[in-house]
Order: C-alpha cells, then structure tokens, then sequence
C-alpha cells in the first residue's frame, strides 16, 4: 500500500505513531486540532506540549486540515482521546471513504452508549458505510516508541486480511505486530486495565508495599477477564499484550498517567487538582464510569472498578475504598 498513513490526534501517541511510521519510510500526515502545536512542530519540529525533546522527521507532514491529513490516505489510525472519538469521526465523516482503513489507537469506552471505540466508529459511519476497521494496542508508552525502543504491541480485527495488512504495513525492526482477531476482548482490556493502574497507583501513593500491589493488579486481571468473556471475547486474549503485557507496564511504569493519578489520591490529593496539572489524558478516569455501568448492566462483579468509582465520583476515601477490599467476604480464588 502506497497511499500515505494518515494519523488523526498529535498528542503524545499520535505523534509517536508518526515518528515511528515515518522513521519506517511511510508517508506520514498527522492532524492536530491546536493551531499552536502545529505551528511549532513545523517551526521545531518537535511536540513541546504532549511529547518533548523527540525530532519529528522532516517527511513528516504536520496539519490542521482534516481534509489535507486525509486526502488521498490509505491507512487512517486514530489517536484522538476516547471521550471526543466521536465528535472527532463526525468531523472526519465527510471527508473519508470506504476504501480507508481504520485503525483506533484510543483506549476507553464511551460513557453515554457504553461502545468500544471501533464501535463508534461503526456507528456513527453506518448511515454511510461499512468501515474496515481494527484496534492497535499493548504495552506501549508514546516516549518509547519514538525513542525507537523496542516493542511489541498488537493489532486486532475480526478481518484476517486486514490485520495481516496492518501487521505488514506498520511493523518496523522495533515495532512488532501481533495479528488477533477478538477485538472485543482487545478493546475492552485496553479500556479496563487503567482502571487497575489508577487504583495500583493508590496503594503506591497510600504506602502500602509491594505484596499489596501485586495482589491488586493479580486481582484486577480477574475483573478485566470477566467483563472481557461477559461482552463476548476470549479468556486468552487477556493473558496476552493487550491484557497482562498493558496491564502490568500502565500499573508499574513511571510514565503512567494513570498511575500517577492514583498516586496523588493516595497521598491525599484532589482529583481535581491532579487533572488540571495534567495536560495528556488519563483515560481511566472517565472509563471508570462507563466500564462500572457495563459491569452492572451485565451484573458483572468488580470490585477494585467499583472501589475506584466510590473515590473518583462519589467522595470516599483511598484508604477507605482498600479498606474495603480487604475486609471484603473470603472466598476461593
């Protein structure tokens, strides 16, 4: 495929997913929606805001035009946070055809319908047409990959053709590809598990030692699995890169933003305050309101979600929600 790889959102990830493409001999378009950091990125050629210090190649082309991004694209990957995808499409819609592949590189899950991302895409396109579409995720933090670190992440449809093309065409020497064809268990463990790492960064933040946070990011792989195989995906997806593999980097790493809120709630912080120090998203905030109501609409049991709800929205304390889960009714594993 020759056509350029258009990429939509030039936050941390979207332009990470440039340099790496670009780097790969790609014709790369990126779209940003703030005038400021186009102009700088094509003044610098750096992202000063959302990913700092990196060189964004020259071939690169940096937009504010949708419509220049995605003229004549082959491949269009979505980077854009979870909770604008929709109104992000919307604005995309009259400008794309059938043709395009889609590719979400967002993790969440929409808090008024309760749709993964590939689904809203679908559904907003549906007047119009059937879109190809696929999930990228895994283990990946954006300052590694256009650090050109190595890393292993995969790309998932129920089109076998299509997530062979993806893996053709996006794969680099340090950029690995793995094919799997339950998008559904792949999106809904890449919503989930920053839910977990808010809450692992919690008991970080509490002081409560390392025994405390294994057993948390052990149990919570229980409650990603379940809501996993209840909307219809596969058990094993969860024990792959998609699962354990973004689980274990998003809830240990220091580049996470999900971890860090939780960490500042351990310590005592506003939530408030902590997100309006943060200029990314940390997409497990608002996934904890629609993974919670899932939950309950499928009378699904998850507990550590359900604990992180009650200290995110309704007031109560860290300590106070952990406290809960460990006084909770023993039971086998």
């Amino acid at each position: 495929m020759n056509a350029p790889i258009a990429i939509i959102g030039a936050g941390g990830w979207g332009t990470a997913l440039a340099v790496t493409m670009a780097r790969q001999g790609k014709q790369v378009r990126l779209w940003s929606y703030e005038p400021y950091v186009v102009e700088t990125m094509i003044a610098t050629r750096e992202n000063p805001l959302y990913l700092p210090a990196i060189r964004v190649p020259d071939s690169v082309v940096v937009s504010n035009s949708m419509s220049d991004v995605l003229a004549d694209a082959g491949i269009v990957i979505i980077a854009a946070p979870s909770h604008v995808y929709r109104l992000v499409f919307s604005q995309m819609l009259p400008l794309v055809n059938p043709d395009m592949v889609f590719v979400s590189a967002a993790k969440g899950i929409e808090n008024e319908t309760l749709m993964r991302m590939s689904e809203v895409l679908a559904d907003v396109a549906k007047p119009h047409f059937l879109p190809r579409i696929a999930a990228m995720s895994g283990p990946t933090f954006a300052l590694e990959v256009a650090r050109g670190e190595p890393t292993a992440l995969v790309v998932a449809s129920q089109d076998e053709n299509l997530r062979r093309l993806l893996q053709g065409e996006l794969s680099g020497p340090r950029f690995r590809l793995y094919t799997n064809p339950d998008l559904t268990g792949v999106e809904i463990a890449a919503a989930v598990k920053n839910i977990i790492a808010i809450a692992a960064g919690v008991v970080d933040g509490l002081g409560l030692g390392s025994n405390a946070t294994a057993a948390l990011i052990t149990r919570g792989l229980v409650e990603i699995t379940r809501l996993v195989v209840a909307c219809g995906g596969k058990r094993e997806t969860v024990s792959g890169l998609a699962g354990m593999g973004d689980l274990i980097l998003t809830s240990y790493g220091n580049l996470s933003r999900n971890r860090r809120v939780g960490t500042a709630l351990g310590q005592g912080r506003n939530l408030e305050e902590v997100l309006s120090n943060m200029r990314m998203v940390a997409e497990g905030v608002r996934t904890t309101k629609s993974t919670v109501a899932l939950a309950r609409k499928l009378k699904i049991e998850m507990p550590i979600a359900e604990k992180m709800y009650s200290v995110l929205y309704e007031g109560r304390k860290p300590q106070d929600a952990i406290h809960d889960l460990m006084e909770r009714k023993l039971k086998e594993e």
